[in-house]
Parts: C-alpha cells; sequence; structure tokens
C-alpha cells in the first residue's frame, strides 16, 4: 500500500494551480509517496458561495482523513504568516495523530523576521512588531505553534519530500 501525503498550502490560489499540483504530485511519487492535492477533486456545477466553500470544508478534510501524513508549505502568504487554511490544516492533521512535515524558505527566527524594536514593561524587555504586540522569541522561524507540532525543514517541497523518503526510508541518506 503506498503513503498517501495530503499536500496543504496556499499553492491552490496560484495561477498555475493545477500545473503547481501535478508537479508535487510528481514530485511525490518521485520518491515514493502518493501525493493527494486539494484541487484533485471538482466541485459539483452549480455550487457557490458558502455552499462552494462548505463543499471545499469537507473534501478537503476528507482528503487529510484519509491522508497517513500532511506536507505543509508554511512561507509566508499575504503577509509575514503562513496562510491560516493551512494552518488550519497543520493543527487538524496533528488533532488526528497524523505527522505533519512542513516546508518554509524563512530560515531566521520570528524576532529576525517581524521585529522592529523593544519595550519594557514590569515583566522586562520584550521584542515588539510593528502594531507593539509582543514577538514571541523562541528561536524558531514559526509560531510554536507550529514549529512544536511539525517537522520543520527549511527549504522547498523537494527537499521537504526528500526528509520525509528518507524518514520513511524510501530512499538512503546520501
Amino acid at each position: 500500500m503506498s503513503f498517501r501525503i495530503y499536500l496543504a498550502g496556499f499553492d491552490v490560489f496560484r495561477p498555475d494551480a493545477m500545473a503547481h499540483g501535478r508537479a508535487l504530485q510528481a514530485l511525490c511519487a518521485q520518491v515514493g509517496i502518493e501525493g493527494l492535492y486539494p484541487l484533485d477533486h471538482q466541485a459539483p456545477a452549480g455550487l457557490a458561495g458558502a455552499d462552494l466553500a462548505q463543499w471545499i470544508y469537507r473534501a478537503n478534510v476528507r482528503l487529510i482523513q484519509s491522508a497517513d501524513a500532511v506536507m505543509a508549505n508554511l512561507n509566508p502568504f499575504r503577509g509575514k504568516e503562513p496562510d491560516s487554511g493551512t494552518a488550519f490544516e497543520v493543527g487538524y492533521a496533528i488533532a488526528l495523530g497524523k505527522p505533519v512535515w512542513a516546508y518554509t524558505q524563512q530560515a531566521g527566527s520570528i524576532v529576525e523576521q517581524v521585529s522592529v524594536g523593544q519595550a519594557c514593561d514590569a515583566a522586562g524587555p520584550r521584542h515588539v512588531d510593528a502594531n507593539g504586540y509582543t514577538v514571541e522569541d523562541f528561536g524558531m522561524n514559526l509560531n510554536l505553534m507550529l514549529a512544536c507540532s511539525a517537522t520543520v525543514v527549511v527549504g522547498d517541497a523537494g527537499e521537504c519530500l526528500h526528509r520525509i523518503a528518507r524518514h520513511l526510508g524510501r530512499i538512503q541518506t546520501p
């Protein structure tokens, strides 16, 4: 039986989303993994608005449930943070007890990514963002809820898939 992995990420919003999904699935196949892409299934004709959104939600949840694991693109999307839908999918997979691997090109800590200065109050000095909110300082490149729940690879999808395949014993470490 093949190892099935749900390919989470904001890639579904790319102008070339279908072609990109097929390329991700081809990368998966190269290492003996079946990639499940959120756009693999077409919504029924005539659905729109909230009905279409509900259909997409249910279809993606079913794909995650049917997968053995999740690989998530946690690169920044529409700002400095990962896509909120992808973050939900990571959390859902973790709640189901499925392993999650994630990839991002962001190697620097969150402090390096978003801190604009420091503030000091009764609790002591803290890093702050442009709005004055505390920036967590754990030396991680993602929010702790993502960084502590997933195996994070600094790199691209191909590098992440190779790491997964090595973990599964499908390829040998060079």
